[in-house]
């Protein structure tokens, strides 16, 4: 027994290596943002005080109400001529008030509860990461009629939360989502899409040139970053892959990066092939039937994860803000 002992302290160590991507966010200072629901507000509206409580939700949710009114109502504000009319009838429709039905099953008071805790962490990490930038004042949980999941605008939080009501819902196959599509769309991936929305509204998302390593590297820095304020997250609700697809990643890591090494193909600008690596779908097509969609993303990630590794005193900001694709593929040495 005492032979195998230095062996399985050995194993366990190897076993519970650390992610350097959690981080103590104990003792962030952190003016929390008010969480409402703009959804169950909204459906308590009716044609005798429609008038009194716009005045109301104007006040208590500020600018982000009259933002929210053009899409998915498409009107300008309050003060359009339209705007009751337009309100009530949204209000009304049978599937905007049924899918609130299925919203109050699957986002009941503990559901939403744990969300706003992992959000509250999610925006620490945020504030961690990026201290002299702004938090969210107010998380707004909302219906948008199917136009949108996530919206940051006004210091603001706009979720739309019927658009994760499990790939099952009949609204999706009334609405004839693809069936890639609807596998992502379910609470599961609330956060995810937060995180990543949140990164593309607060940071210069303009590259340079248009090769296929920038979009790599660009898709690369940004799963990085939301994998930084989500570290508990698993990969798979990161990127949008199924258990399967990241297994066939790994597996064929080697034979994909010399895929896109070969014949100079980092630097290939041709918008056809960037687009069949980049858009989502049931799969590349130009790779294999199994090869998963967005590869080129995957792939981009696994360089940043090893640029990282190799170059520890760079920070968040200062990656997401380096623009030389070439610079983080050499100092990377990612060699799979």
């Amino acid at each position: 027994m005492k032979k195998l002992l230095p062996l399985l302290i050995v194993f366990f160590f190897l076993s519970c290596s650390t992610n350097e991507l959690k981080v103590d966010v104990s003792g962030i200072d952190l003016k929390q943002p008010e969480f409402k629901r703009l959804d169950a507000d909204l459906l308590l509206l009716n044609e005798s005080n429609i008038q009194s409580r716009s005045a109301e939700l104007q006040k208590s949710y500020g600018p982000v109400y009259q933002k929210y009114l053009m899409n998915p109502l498409r009107i300008a504000g309050t003060e359009d001529s339209l705007y009751q009319s337009a309100l009530l009838a949204f209000i009304r429709d049978k599937d905007i008030r049924g899918a609130h039905t299925e919203i109050d099953k699957l986002f009941t008071d503990e559901t939403i509860q744990s969300l706003q805790t992992r959000l509250l962490d999610c925006i620490k990490h945020f504030k961690y990461h990026f201290p002299n930038r702004k938090t969210p004042e107010q998380v707004v949980f909302c219906q948008t009629g199917w136009n949108y999941a996530f919206a940051y605008v006004d210091r603001s939080f706009l979720i739309g939360l019927d658009m994760y009501l499990g790939e099952n819902s009949q609204y999706y196959k009334m609405l004839a989502y693809p069936n890639y599509q609807v596998k992502k769309m379910s609470a599961d991936y609330i956060l995810p899409d937060v995180a990543r929305g949140w990164l593309l509204t607060e940071f210069d998302n303009s590259e340079g040139e248009n090769t296929l390593l920038n979009h790599c590297l660009f898709y690369g820095k940004l799963f990085y970053a939301v994998n930084a304020l989500l570290p508990e997250s698993e990969d798979s609700l990161i990127i949008g892959y199924t258990g399967k697809q990241l297994q066939y990643c790994t597996t064929y890591e080697k034979k994909l990066w010399g895929y896109f090494a070969e014949k100079n193909r980092l630097y290939e600008n041709d918008l056809e092939l960037l687009r069949e690596l980049t858009s989502d779908g049931p799969f590349t097509g130009s790779i294999s039937k199994e090869c998963p969609p967005r590869i080129a993303m995957w792939v981009g990630w696994q360089i940043v994860k090893a640029y990282m590794k190799h170059n520890k005193t760079v920070s968040l900001e200062e990656l997401i803000l380096e623009k030389s694709a070439s610079k983080i593929l050499n100092k990377s040495r990612y060699r799979p």
